[in-house]
């Protein structure tokens, strides 16, 4: 390859060597990519389903799919020949491959379906787990695709910088992340314990700049509190590994504290693993009632039902906001459709999706979406949401919260 340097070669001779450089890197991705496909394909890898632990087998690829792939081997394997010639930079072929399967992931245009690397994955089982180094933020994504925060976390180094519900996230060290996925913006604020980050959000219209300090972050699931005519308040923030029993264990302390009826707060919890949702179902309603039915990719329907005698038999109200979401909106759905609650508040989130997590031999994962649910009433919840029984906007100026005080209304 030629000198940029050697004062004989001409403009055009430089832009070509410039955007042919530049071709080659591209080139890179989607090498590793069909690398990665093949090396599935060929069995160099085990899936299996990581929630029901079930042996399966992988189905044959039909031909047309094994055209494609065979095809774009061909022509990347080419590509490969050009970078090992040309390409003068160094290559990461780990970072190069983890990237590729995330972009082939990506190419779904699935939200919910994504490739995590073992480091990821390990650190998405931490946070399932209540348990990990941040700022302490429940986050969404908003209808223009942006990061937004839902709730900081009492007692984190969020809540005490000043992050407040509905801040759109803008920066993270100063890189732009409007329109990142909330898994990658998440992982951009994440760090080492006792390091800053500094976050650049939107506020309404001004744009506000906060400093925050990493710690090691412990979620607490359930907060209780007994309020006036014998109301217990349970707040459930998420539905995290061990939240059915934590709230149990909390529902029982505040009953003893004379609890006769109760308000079930989900407002801001965003979701979290749907067997945890089904257990707190089987708490509130009676054995063997339908909870859930799930549609696969085939067509083919699985209902879930209740398993165990009734825990509750209070009235409550349940309160939702945008915000409540997927696990959140089975078990809203569930306690609706059977009368067994009140819903108070605003139009849920509308994710009628679930995950199936796939792992691979050598650590990482494969979340995919694999079914949609429906209420036991077969109602659409996927881009609709839930609509409450008494839709209450909050008084933003005043701080007054309008959808508890209703429920205490109700519950009166």
């Amino acid at each position: 390859m030629e000198d940029f340097e050697n004062e004989n070669i001409t403009e055009e001779e430089i832009e070509f060597q410039k955007e042919k450089k530049a071709l080659i890197t591209k080139f890179v991705v989607f090498t590793i990519v069909i690398a990665v496909i093949v090396a599935i394909l060929s069995s160099e890898f085990t899936l299996y389903y990581y929630y029901k632990a079930n042996n399966i087998e992988k189905a044959e690829s039909s031909e047309n799919s094994e055209k494609n792939i065979n095809a774009i081997a061909e022509t990347l394997k080419s590509f490969r020949e050009a970078i090992d010639k040309y390409y003068i930079g160094e290559i990461d072929e780990q970072k190069m491959l983890d990237e590729t399967v995330k972009g082939y992931i990506n190419g779904l245009d699935d939200e919910y379906s994504e490739y995590m690397t073992a480091e990821e994955w390990a650190e998405f089982q931490a946070n399932a787990l209540g348990n990990y180094v941040g700022i302490g933020i429940y986050m969404s994504v908003d209808e223009n695709n942006n990061v937004v925060v839902v709730s900081p976390i009492k007692g984190t180094p969020a809540e005490e910088a000043g992050l407040q519900s509905g801040d759109v996230i803008v920066n993270v060290n100063d890189e732009n992340v409007l329109g990142m996925s909330s898994d990658l913006v998440s992982s951009k604020i994440k760090g080492e314990e006792g390091t800053k980050v500094k976050i650049t959000v939107l506020r309404e219209t001004e744009y506000l700049d906060f400093e925050v300090e990493r710690k090691s972050i412990k979620v607490y699931h359930v907060e209780t509190e007994m309020l006036e005519n014998d109301i217990g308040y349970i707040s459930l923030l998420t539905f995290d590994e061990g939240c059915a029993e934590e709230l149990k264990t909390k529902y029982e302390e505040i009953k003893a504290q004379g609890a006769k009826k109760i308000i079930l707060d989900l407002r801001n919890n965003t979701g979290g693993i749907v067997d945890e949702a089904l257990a707190i179902a089987d708490y509130i309603l009676p054995r063997d009632t339908k909870v859930l039915i799930t549609v696969d990719s085939e067509g083919n329907k699985e209902t879930s039902i209740t398993k165990e005698d009734q825990l509750m038999n209070e009235e409550i109200v349940v309160l939702v906001n945008e915000y409540s979401a997927s696990a959140s909106e089975i078990l809203v759905g569930a306690l609706k459709d059977h009368g067994r609650a009140k819903v108070v508040g605003k139009n849920t989130y509308g994710k009628g999706v679930i995950q199936s997590v796939f792992m691979l031999t050598d650590g990482s994962a494969l979340k995919l979406t694999v079914n949609e649910y429906f209420t036991p009433n077969e109602t659409k919840i996927n881009k609709v949401g839930i609509k409450p029984d008494f839709e209450i906007e909050q008084n933003v100026e005043t701080k007054e919260d309008k959808q508890l005080n209703k429920a205490i209304e109700l519950l009166k």
